[in-house]
């Protein structure tokens, strides 16, 4: 048998962590002196030690892990926690870097204010656009909220039609509808010269003409895209013109690396 100390080398814990795992009763020492008061392990208890750690590494409390191991959790079992353990570190990580890129964001839109590029805005009519097209909720219209909704929509529009041998006329394009709730009904689209037809697994509908657009040019990720849409909005402020609804977001650019982007914002706009 082992010391506690050699135990806890091998086991690579803590001689702490092991006094409290026998003091809440999750692993008893094997021998306990009963002059000395002096533990004693045995070998074979690192492979419950193995799992006491691997399940409260996963984010389970110590009752919890009492609880699996009592229930003589399988190492199949263990893989399938593992992996959901993953996916939702992974998604928290994502949703963290999120949140970072779009303080970062919000940082690059204060720091371009009072430096507006105005001139860049075109005032425009927008024709009517035959497009195929899905669309999926999202919370709201923070990027956050947009940004895992819009992409798999984009993916899955795009292999829908190509299954269905519909050909694509035109650049991309994503449109919002803001809800009564608050929550927006995003519409990923792409431009198709065939008729609507109950065959198709997605929609395709005609666009609106738009006679008067307030538009401009995004360069790079849409996550950084505040200091443009900033730009847009007193553009319309200063002369005299109010939006109505939200963006079009016109797709011209998309290659794999995302600050290559080229971005047209569109957005519908009335003489005040």
């Amino acid at each position: 048998m082992f010391s506690i100390g050699d135990f806890a080398r091998l086991g690579l814990v803590s001689v702490r962590m092991l006094r409290h795992y026998d003091a809440i009763g999750l692993l008893r020492p094997a021998h306990v002196d009963p002059v000395t008061g002096y533990r004693s392990y045995q070998a074979a208890q690192l492979s419950r030690l193995n799992r006491i750690v691997a399940i409260k590494d996963l984010g389970f409390t110590l009752e919890q892990v009492r609880t699996i191991l009592d229930e003589k959790v399988s190492m199949e079992e263990l893989h399938g926690m593992v992996r959901m353990r993953r996916a939702q570190l992974e998604a928290q990580i994502s949703a963290d870097l999120a949140r970072l890129r779009s303080v970062e964001a919000r940082l690059r839109t204060i720091e371009t204010e009072g430096h507006m590029r105005t001139a860049e805005v075109v005032l425009k009519r927008v024709t009517p656009l035959r497009v195929a097209q899905l669309r999926a909720r999202a919370a709201s219209y923070e990027g956050e909220d947009i940004g895992p909704v819009i992409k798999p929509l984009f993916d899955e529009i795009c292999c829908r039609t190509g299954s269905a041998d519909v050909p694509i006329v035109g650049p991309g394009l994503a449109y919002y509808v803001e809800e009564p709730d608050g929550s927006i009904m995003v519409h990923a689209c792409l431009p198709v010269a065939v008729p609507p037809s109950d065959s198709y697994d997605f929609e395709v509908v005609d666009l609106p003409v738009i006679e008067t657009a307030a538009t401009i040019i995004h360069h790079g990720a849409m996550e950084a895209v505040g200091p443009t849409f900033q730009t847009l909005a007193h553009w319309i402020e200063e002369n005299g013109f109010r939006s109505l609804g939200l963006a079009r977001e016109i797709s011209l650019h998309c290659p794999d690396n995302v600050d290559e982007w080229v971005t047209e914002l569109q957005i519908e706009v009335t003489p005040t």
